[in-house]
């Protein structure tokens, strides 16, 4: 008989799943983590592997799934436009039926549901900062339109249980967040700047770089989400939790170089479709319903994530000298 709090977390062995997990076990959670490797990885997980309130199960949330639990984390879904776009049609059932199935689960236990939603689903925003009330400018039949829209529709779907099931939900909209178990392929700016850096190759910004970003540390971020689902029961969402603090993609790249110590260019390519020209969350919300606030600066932040790069980079490395070895999101 297990009388801790049991916490489901889907997609528990990605960069944000793995963190949330671990922080749960230290909350002395009973923590269930399901993923189906598509873009998770062993190596997130592993130190977590032995741990007697860590369980791991392999599955795919565009099917159900029957496990008794308190809570549940919906974090599943690829979320770098190089892994989503690389199957659309499969990003947008992992949104859609993903939480089809994962409500219908919480329907069934009567568990507080969360969902991990996304900046994305205000688009190529028109309004700046953006505040949960903007509706958003997103292209329906565009290349980012699986993530964007399979999320939207997310949302909906978890504020329809909300409403004609009475189900728990919480919903956050997350900004661009970085730190240590990111995936080196993964397309997104600070994890390609940074892994480019560390090998000496120039640092692809594109357009002119103006465009701007801003970066949440992954504690800071995960923190947002237990406060989140810690709220009180009318504290539903949707809420922005990301960095204010902005700066463009020109200033990354420079503050990358210089804390890596490089001597890596900086070259231009072609601005891709849809690619926000800014993206900053308003997060008045947060700060009066959870109290949250960021608290971790980008030149502290991305020093750990430097050097988190910097081992895994000496491990591939190591790895690739050895003839039967794995790929490098599969080391432990």
């Amino acid at each position: 008989m297990h009388l801790e709090k049991r916490v489901l977390v889907t997609g528990g062995a990605g960069f944000l799943g793995s963190h949330l997990c671990e922080n749960l076990l230290g909350q002395g959670a009973y923590v269930i983590c399901v993923d189906n490797f598509y873009t998770g990885a062993h190596a997130n997980i592993a130190h977590l592997r032995n741990h007697p309130r860590f369980e791991l199960i392999r599955h795919d949330v565009c099917f159900p799934l029957y496990v008794e639990v308190d809570e549940i984390y919906n974090l599943a879904c690829p979320a770098s436009p190089i892994h989503y776009q690389r199957d659309p049609v499969q990003t947008t059932k992992t949104s859609v039926m993903g939480a089809i199935n994962m409500l219908g689960l919480a329907k069934r236990v009567g568990a507080k549901i969360f969902q991990a939603s996304t900046s994305e689903v205000y688009g190529d925003p028109v309004v700046h900062p953006q505040p949960e009330s903007y509706w958003g400018n997103v292209n329906p039949i565009g290349p980012r339109s699986c993530y964007d829209e399979g999320k939207r529709c997310a949302e909906t779907l978890f504020f329809d249980y909300r409403k004609q099931h009475r189900i728990r939900i919480k919903v956050v909209r997350i900004f661009n967040t970085y730190g240590p178990r990111m995936h080196p392929n993964d397309g997104r700016v600070v994890s390609t700047f940074i892994v480019q850096a560390l090998r000496g190759e120039d640092l692809t910004v594109f357009g002119d770089g103006s465009q701007t970003r801003a970066f949440c540390y992954v504690s800071d971020q995960v923190d947002g989400f237990l406060r989140l689902m810690a709220s009180d029961d009318d504290v539903a969402g949707p809420v922005n939790i990301g960095n204010p603090d902005e700066f463009t993609m020109l200033e990354l790249a420079k503050e990358v170089i210089k804390l890596t110590g490089s001597k890596s260019r900086i070259i231009h390519n072609p601005l891709p479709a849809d690619d926000p020209k800014q993206r900053k969350p308003d997060i008045s919300l947060a700060r009066a319903k959870l109290g949250w606030t960021p608290s971790v600066p980008l030149r502290e932040g991305l020093r750990s994530t430097i050097a988190y790069f910097d081992e895994f980079l000496s491990r591939e490395g190591r790895a690739q000298a050895q003839p039967l070895a794995a790929l490098p999101g599969e080391l432990a």
